[in-house]
């Protein structure tokens, strides 16, 4: 009976670490913190918002039935969500100057990462601006199309200084000075 054990186990490629990259670049479901899986959540009830166009209760509903919700930071997603839904025309006004085409364009899920971008960058300020691009770049890697993520960085880092100017003027300077 060894020998089959020993024979399986030798069939099995090695374990694969839970934290770190994939090979595609995203991060492992391991290394994400509590907000970043909000965010993913956030992503997936805003994508069937925008594209259903169901009740936000019902889509609320649903996503925190999903498996891993209880890993989520709660509060970060019940933000997310539902300020994104009652601001969109809001959070569209500061994208759609920056896009190159219209809104109905670009795909659902750039235009729910974008949401979350603009929302972040103009409610949570607790969030660092560089880290609110970081967060939705590394999204629309992960949920995008092949070259959305660019898209979604190009305008967010058109709106960080229109929302966040001191904060991104006080980066932009310390970036500039020369390192002893």
């Amino acid at each position: 009976m060894s020998e089959i054990k020993s024979s399986a186990a030798a069939k099995r490629p090695p374990r694969q670490p839970r934290t770190g990259l994939t090979s595609t670049g995203a991060r492992k479901a391991g290394s994400k913190s509590d907000r970043s899986r909000a965010r993913e959540f956030a992503l997936q009830g805003l994508y069937q918002s925008l594209v259903s166009g169901n009740p936000i209760a019902d889509i609320d509903t649903f996503t925190r039935d999903l498996a891993g919700f209880n890993k989520a930071d709660s509060v970060h997603f019940d933000a997310l969500l539902q300020g994104c839904v009652e601001q969109g025309a809001q959070l569209d006004a500061l994208i759609i100057p920056l896009l190159d085409r219209p809104m109905a364009e670009i795909s659902p899920v750039e235009h729910a990462v974008m949401w979350i971008g603009a929302y972040e960058l103009s409610h949570c300020l607790d969030v660092p601006w560089r880290v609110v691009l970081n967060e939705c770049i590394e999204l629309a890697k992960e949920f995008g199309g092949t070259d959305g993520h660019k898209y979604v960085n190009a305008v967010l880092n058109g709106i960080a200084p229109v929302l966040r100017a001191a904060e991104v003027e006080s980066d932009r300077s310390q970036a500039k000075k020369p390192r002893a």
